[in-house]
């Protein structure tokens, strides 16, 4: 399969909104990236039109169609019946001359080959008288069928689809010609290349939308009127119903839209519970009017399907109605390779995602998968990571910031901005004797500490960093610190016990004062001992002075 899908890595942001709405998980995630799986998907474009950041693009062919024009080839359009919801007030002629300024040889309604597949529906129900009948038209259906129902495409109409017939009647009246079909689907650019040969080209509304604004082309508004044109009722829900005329006796016509009903519808057939029936069916809610490439994030089904009312006619388009033969077409079996994982896998990747038991399945669809379990297998097939579970992710958060808050030293306080206790943590419980948190949650934090530092902070905005305070009533020293987040209206409180800190500190203090008085008590004693003693110098050293005074006159007499 082409790729008519890609992905802008730049733009995916991991939101996981392509696979909650993909009918059939056929996306795959990498490292938080979308990746689509070409062999699984059914083209309905879901994706496309979902994705926030549009991330999603389809691949144009519009460089294609301007080649084969530039090189002067017979290019006929093919536009879609849907072309009246998605350029409001624009008839087909009007479309037309449009298209021949872009250098179209001619344009054409698809609703012509509508008519040669109504045809051929009810030649197959008068005619083969099959059991259940199921309309071809929908490439992205026949692709579920193929993919995922194969038991089922016994019933489905093996005949071309209008894009197709058309094209084969538009070459079999200019037989030079090349045909570019112009619609809402995404899907149709794969019908055309896997069936060659047939389709030369396909583009959106979108990308003939884009062609106009460069060519400074506006297609002018009018309507044109034809009775002969019931066929273009067919991209509406129940259309192709409208267009088949007398029912054949014993059948139960009706129509299916949306993926999921049509998934629902093929459960039902494959088990055998349906017969009798004629079962129009579409990808898209509301038929082709709203398909994902009708001027994407435009849509008005309500304005949209009158549109198309009002442009229909009551009778057919005259064609010539070719051989069943000729217009014939086989759908085969498209395989899926991946292989089921076993119980004991399945349980292995669930225990992986923190889920042991059954309750742990809370099977909320976050992920984008309806159950835990298929989400499980599809972690096995490497389509999708564990890190997809929100739950778990928020249970795996929540644990992590348990285990810091509950198991570090310091104590934790928050309140809000009521000042209501809100978390109080282990640590915090003990420093306070509080024997349960229960005891303070929802209570006024004043019943545990001075709210001041609180008030102050919520009021001036400013941290609080290692103020050190003291608590009388619990006798204790804290290094608190405190900052107020305005974002979660809260007040975190952070305590360092620093009791035996500050009681230590104490200590040296008293032991340094005594050291100290004992010191100048030495020094005092020893200062009156110095004086002393000098003193008792001072007297002997006057005593001798005077004896050798004495002595030393008594010698001058002699």
């Amino acid at each position: 399969m082409a790729e008519w899908l890609k992905l802008k890595k730049s733009n995916c942001k991991n939101c996981y909104k392509c696979i909650r709405h993909c009918p059939v998980k056929a996306i795959r995630f990498s490292a938080g990236q979308a990746h689509i799986i070409g062999n699984e998907c059914i083209l309905c474009g879901h994706c496309f039109v979902v994705c926030p950041q549009n991330a999603k693009e389809t691949t144009a062919q519009t460089e294609k169609v301007k080649v084969m024009i530039e090189n002067g080839e017979r290019v006929v359009a093919s536009l879609a019946p849907s072309f009246i919801a998605n350029y409001e007030g624009i008839g087909i002629e009007s479309m037309e001359a449009a298209l021949k300024k872009l250098g179209f040889y001619a344009a054409e309604e698809t609703a012509i080959g509508a008519t040669i597949v109504k045809n051929e529906y009810n030649r197959m129900l008068k005619e083969e008288g099959r059991d259940v009948l199921i309309s071809s038209c929908c490439h992205s259906v026949n692709l579920l069928i193929q993919k995922y129902f194969p038991s089922v495409l016994p019933c489905l109409a093996d005949t071309a689809s209008p894009m197709q017939a058309h094209s084969m009647d538009i070459k079999k009246r200019m037989p030079d010609a090349k045909t570019v079909f112009i619609g809402p689907c995404l899907a149709k650019k794969d019908e055309a290349d896997y069936y060659s040969g047939i389709v030369d080209a396909v583009l959106t509304f979108e990308e003939l939308t884009q062609w106009f604004k460069e060519e400074n082309i506006e297609p002018e508004r009018n309507i044109d009127d034809t009775e002969k044109s019931r066929a273009r009722l067919f991209p509406t829900t129940g259309g192709i119903l409208k267009t088949m005329g007398e029912k054949v006796k014993g059948y139960t016509y009706m129509a299916i839209d949306g993926t999921q009903n049509c998934i629902a519808a093929l459960k039902d057939i494959e088990k055998g519970n349906i017969h009798k029936c004629f079962i129009e069916m579409s990808a898209c809610s509301g038929s082709c009017i709203s398909g994902p490439v009708m001027e994407k994030f435009s849509l008005s089904p309500v304005r949209e399907f009158m549109a198309v009312n009002d442009y229909a006619g009551k009778d057919d388009f005259k064609v010539e109605q070719p051989e069943h033969t000729e217009i014939a077409k086989n759908f085969e079996p498209i395989e899926q390779r991946l292989q089921p994982p076993s119980e004991d896998e399945i349980r292995r990747v669930l225990k992986n995602m923190g889920k042991t038991k059954p309750e742990d399945e809370l099977n909320c669809g976050s992920c984008g998968y309806n159950t835990c379990r298929e989400k499980a297998v599809a972690i096995y097939h490497g389509k999708a990571e564990i890190s997809m579970c929100l739950p778990y992710l928020k249970e795996k958060a929540e644990s992590f910031t348990d285990n810091i808050v509950n198991n570090t030293p310091n104590g934790i306080i928050v309140v809000n901005e009521q000042f209501e206790v809100q978390l109080v943590n282990k640590s915090a419980r003990r420093l306070f004797n509080i024997k349960y948190a229960s005891d303070v949650l929802g209570e006024p934090v004043v019943r545990i500490m001075d709210p001041l530092d609180f008030i102050t902070v919520q009021n001036t905005g400013e941290r609080v960093e290692n103020k050190r305070i003291y608590l009388a009533e619990y006798d204790k020293y804290f290094e608190e610190t405190m900052i107020y987040d305005r974002d979660y209206h809260i007040i975190l409180c952070i305590l360092r016990d620093v009791t035996d800190e500050e009681k230590g500190n104490k200590k040296k203090d008293e032991i340094s004062l005594h050291t100290i008085e004992v010191a100048d008590k030495v020094v005092d004693k020893q200062m009156r001992i110095v004086q002393e003693i000098a003193s008792l110098l001072g007297e002997t050293a006057a005593e001798t002075k005077i004896a050798l005074t004495k002595l030393k006159e008594m010698i001058s007499d002699e």
